[in-house]
């Protein structure tokens, strides 16, 4: 059974379709990619699996439970989470205290919460910044903030969206060790990235949107040998 289900979901903005009845499937404990080119819906469609979006159509399904009419913070309840495109970390904060926003999800006192927060600071390597205010971190560092924020929920799923955005080729490396290991400690990772080379490294299943449809989806190899991927995204490059 999937962890996750999205079923022919749809979202329009002023009569456009950006989402066209999109389905995908998200095991659990896998690291599944979804990829397309700028403005083919992928971070409209995890805005709808979130609930920033309420969708036009189509049903999603959490844990084989409807959840297409939540909001996304009784969404991120349910064990959802995410990070977003452009990291906005609450600047004027301690980045301990920024993680703590998200601990407060499933903590039952502020003492859990400052607990959850100070674990997922320890995973994402950003225990040593913790007094640290935020908005004196480089790029690198609040990626991996917006990683730590969203651990702190107690997630089941989480949702990336473009996690290598702005790294260094080092930086890009120790994030690609960093979501092995949120998917090895149990969590199941959905991502949007760009960087064909960690897509085709990590991922378990890939799926391809492209106006707003889904065109494909299998293996990192299956998807490279697509000949509708090659020409709609990847290039000829990738063959």
């Amino acid at each position: 059974m999937a962890l996750l289900r999205v079923e022919n979901v749809c979202k329009s903005f002023f009569g456009n379709l950006a989402v066209d009845h999109a389905s995908l499937n998200v095991e659990e404990k896998s690291i599944t990619a979804l990829i397309g080119a700028n403005g083919a819906g992928k971070t409209t469609l995890f805005n709808c699996i979130s609930g920033y979006y309420p969708s036009n159509g189509g049903e999603i399904y959490f844990e084989d439970k409807p959840v297409h009419h939540l909001s996304a913070q009784k969404l991120c309840k349910k064990g959802i989470a995410r990070t977003f495109q452009i990291a906005k970390p609450f600047g004027d904060l301690t980045v301990l205290e920024n993680a703590v926003v998200g601990g407060y999800n499933q903590a039952q006192t502020r003492a859990q919460a400052y607990e959850y927060a100070k674990e997922s600071l320890v995973f994402v390597g950003l225990e040593e910044k913790s007094d640290t205010l935020a908005y004196l971190l480089n790029t690198g560092e609040q990626r991996k903030l917006e990683l730590a924020r969203a651990l702190a929920t107690k997630p089941k799923l989480i949702l990336l969206d473009e996690v290598m955005a702005g790294l260094t080729p080092s930086e890009s490396v120790e994030m690609v060790g960093l979501i092995k290991q949120i998917r090895d400690s149990g969590v199941t990772i959905l991502m949007i990235e760009h960087v064909m080379p960690v897509i085709m490294g990590i991922s378990d299943v890939i799926y391809v949107l492209d106006r707003g449809k889904m065109i494909a989806s299998g293996t990192p190899e299956e998807v490279a040998s697509n000949e509708e991927v090659i020409t709609s995204y990847l290039g000829k490059g990738m063959e």
